[in-house]
């Protein structure tokens, strides 16, 4: 017997959630391998600073991906694993060689608003499906990706 029967949720409307937590999987594996080379590449004055704050959020959103991944499960979907997947659907692109502090920060501020925008949406859906596991996943990452803009933002002032 499936998950969903037990956690008595709309399967209808849980394959929505899970296409939204696929899509999010593929952004955030992504987000992630960019977040690698900024770690990697970063020079000048910041990068003490920068190459620790990069490996900090690239061991979060390793996190990220586990708990997106397992949630798909959850919900009786099976997560995609392969990059080429990922790269065909991922609305965060690949970057190039980047060394620069300015633009490293500027892309993964962008990417932040992208992720905080389809979290927002996925949070509707979730609540719409009484999904609250998923609405709660969401609502977190929310709370500390919006804390973290604020504190690159005020980083890059």
């Amino acid at each position: 017997m499936k998950t969903t029967n037990y956690i008595h949720l709309d399967v209808q409307k849980t394959e929505t959630i899970v296409n939204g937590l696929q899509q999010l999987l593929a952004d955030f594996q992504v987000y992630y391998t960019n977040l690698r080379g900024f770690h990697w590449n970063i020079k000048g004055q910041l990068f003490f600073a920068l190459h620790s704050k990069f490996e900090e959020l690239y061991n979060d959103a390793a996190e990220k991906v586990d708990e997106i991944a397992e949630r798909i499960l959850m919900l009786g979907g099976v997560p995609e694993h392969n990059f080429s997947s990922y790269l065909k659907v991922s609305r965060i692109k690949e970057t190039a060689y980047v060394s620069d502090a300015d633009e490293a920060l500027k892309n993964i501020l962008e990417t932040y608003g992208h992720f905080i925008e389809e979290e927002r949406k996925l949070l509707s859906v979730a609540s719409d499906a009484r999904d609250e596991v998923t609405v709660s996943m969401m609502s977190d990452f929310l709370a500390e990706q919006e804390k973290l803009v604020w504190m690159l933002s005020a980083f890059t002032d």
